[in-house]
């Protein structure tokens, strides 16, 4: 039997809406470390919060950390076209379809039963008759009509890198966005998109993620796009268990290299599980 070895191939794919912190140089770690190949991806679609110089402060921080990639970044803003690509094939299938709810719309159509009003769509455009004069003139994003996806392939399950075999949860699919009025894709969109023609085998990311991977898997399966296998790490945390947050001006990568931090002995410290003083790791 002629045996294929294929190149474990890995990424880092931060969004520059702010500096990284110590969870982020966990998980650049974690990936270089996991991947022969290892490269990095700038997820810049958030056109209001994404800045120049955090994109900068992306590559100082890797080579500070001493983690180098084996190509030149991939940039979500210069793809707009391939996602555009995938949303048509979505589209052409029936599914997908346009919704007209704001966050308001969608907060006051729930009921406590029903979760968070982020996470939970009640599916009160689906199976409206398509108006293109309405899309034409009013803000709309596009859904995944999840019911017509699992109609055509089964249940998604991925496996992990421990080799434990994931289903995916029905609570977990739901009618995800997959593009909005001020953005030409979501995260699920794009992210199997990009991982696709980047070659990634292994995604690396935190362990909060692992709820978004029942719906990229079943985006792959429905693009006939390649699966990776999946390794969800633990976070790092504050020592209270707050997680560490741009938007709560966790300590940046940016302040540990001012303080006179050593990048490379601080990325390897991560790898050993050993953290500096104030912090700990979501498992433990």
């Amino acid at each position: 039997m002629l045996r294929v070895n294929i190149m474990i191939t890995t990424r880092f794919a931060p969004s520059p809406s702010g500096q990284l912190h110590l969870g982020h140089a966990y998980s650049a770690a974690r990936a270089r470390d996991a991947g022969e190949r290892f490269l990095l991806r700038i997820e810049d679609l958030d056109h209001g919060r994404c800045r120049a110089e955090h994109v900068a402060g992306i590559f100082d921080d890797l080579a500070w950390l001493g983690i180098a990639t084996d190509a030149p970044p991939l940039v979500q803003s210069e793809r707009v076209a391939d996602y555009a690509a995938a949303l048509d094939r979505l589209r052409a299938n029936g599914l997908v379809y346009p919704c007209f709810c704001t966050r308001a719309d969608i907060a006051a159509s729930l009921t406590a039963p029903h979760g968070d009003a982020g996470s939970f769509y009640p599916g009160t455009c689906r199976g409206q008759r398509d108006d293109p004069a309405r899309r034409a003139s009013t803000p709309h994003s596009w859904r995944l009509d999840s019911a017509a996806a699992l109609a055509r392939t089964k249940i998604p399950t991925w496996t992990e890198h421990d080799g434990a075999v994931f289903t995916a949860s029905l609570a977990d699919i739901g009618d995800a966005i997959l593009a909005r009025k001020d953005a030409p894709a979501s995260y699920h969109l794009a992210c199997v998109v990009d991982d696709a023609a980047s070659g990634v085998t292994l995604v690396v990311r935190g362990e909060d993620l692992r709820p978004s991977t029942a719906v990229q898997r079943l985006l792959q399966a429905l693009l006939g796009l390649p699966e990776p296998t999946y390794l969800h790490h633990p976070l790092v945390l504050h020592d209270d268990g707050r997680r560490l947050a741009k938007r709560d001006r966790a300590p940046t990568l940016a302040a540990m290299r001012a303080g006179g931090v050593e990048g490379p002995r601080l990325a390897a410290g991560l790898l050993a599980r050993r953290l500096p003083l104030g912090f700990r790791f979501s498992d433990t």
